[in-house]
């Protein structure tokens, strides 16, 4: 079990990293994004096809962040004008396009075959022995500095002007507020946290190809921001750990039902993982942590 630690600290800091830009985009913006996947594997090829080229891995994850964060911007410019309801079509058809260029480009990114031999940060001053512990811990501690960034965005004005756009977009631009600024801005800041944890996971696995990002990316996070509470970061860590010991620990299931074959027990791990959202959904609704706001008082500085 303490060989598997490493790796359930790597894919947990991914996980957090893709629900911290889903909270930013849906929690606090109110903002449907359903091609979080098309995203995520942008900045996971980003990352790999620079390191490949001989570019540092730590800088190849900037530039994935850029350029998750610039593309996520241009597609909020084009789609941010539509209904909820139509966004959300638009950003799961840029999902789509995304895996149709993964899969067909091949002079790029060698289609089906995937990209192979993909360098970790550190691995040249770590030993091979210790190399997925201290690739977790690097990767924990830039999640961590990416939640202190948007939990500082959250609780600034920036922050509170995406919640008022959030709850009346039309009050918002009433008193002033470029809301189509704000969205574009908030679509831009969680791509670059989803540029990050594409980066991640290719430095993770060391290989990629077009079957790793599938929708299921997508189902993750928002069962994280739905689990740990919609708006709130803290939450989404907490829901992205409950999630990811649910798909985990149901592994384990195999052990305790010796009738079962792999395909019943794969039913079984996802029956309880939905089990265990319903019950959740009934009886803590707004998720386990509530999002926190600033009152009149705080605002004001009165008694």
């Amino acid at each position: 079990m303490m060989g598997y630690l490493p790796t359930l600290l790597s894919l947990l800091a991914v996980a957090i990293a893709v629900g911290l830009a889903l909270n930013m985009q849906w929690g606090l913006g109110g903002l449907v994004n359903f091609g979080l996947a098309g995203f995520y594997a942008v900045g996971a090829y980003t990352a790999a096809l620079l390191s490949l080229a001989g570019v540092p891995p730590l800088a190849a994850a900037f530039a994935a962040m850029v350029v998750t964060a610039i593309l996520s911007g241009l597609v909020s410019f084009v789609s941010l004008r539509l209904a909820e309801d139509h966004l959300a079509i638009v950003t799961l058809g840029f999902a789509e396009l995304v895996h149709l260029a993964m899969l067909n480009e091949i002079w790029l990114t060698r289609g089906s075959l995937g990209l192979p031999g993909i360098p970790r940060p550190l691995s040249t001053f770590v030993a091979p022995a210790y190399s997925d512990l201290a690739f977790a811990a690097l990767a924990l501690a830039l999640v961590a500095l990416v939640y202190v960034l948007l939990e500082c965005l959250a609780i600034s004005p920036f922050g509170r002007a995406l919640r008022a756009v959030r709850d009346d977009d039309v009050v918002a631009a009433t008193l002033g507020k470029n809301v189509l600024w704000i969205r574009m801005q908030a679509f831009g800041v969680s791509g670059a946290a989803l540029g990050l944890a594409g980066a991640l996971h290719a430095f993770y696995y060391n290989y990629i190809d077009p079957g790793q990002f599938g929708p299921i990316i997508t189902a993750t996070a928002f069962m994280a921001v739905i689990m740990g509470g919609r708006g709130s970061n803290l939450g989404v860590i907490i829901g992205a750990a409950t999630v990811l010991l649910l798909i985990e620990g149901s592994r384990f299931l195999k052990d305790a039902f010796l009738f079962l074959d792999a395909t019943q027990i794969a039913s079984v791990r996802l029956m309880l993982i939905g089990l265990g959202l319903i019950l959740l959904l009934i009886f803590r609704p707004q998720g386990l942590l509530s999002e926190r706001r600033a009152n009149s008082k705080h605002l004001t500085g009165g008694p």
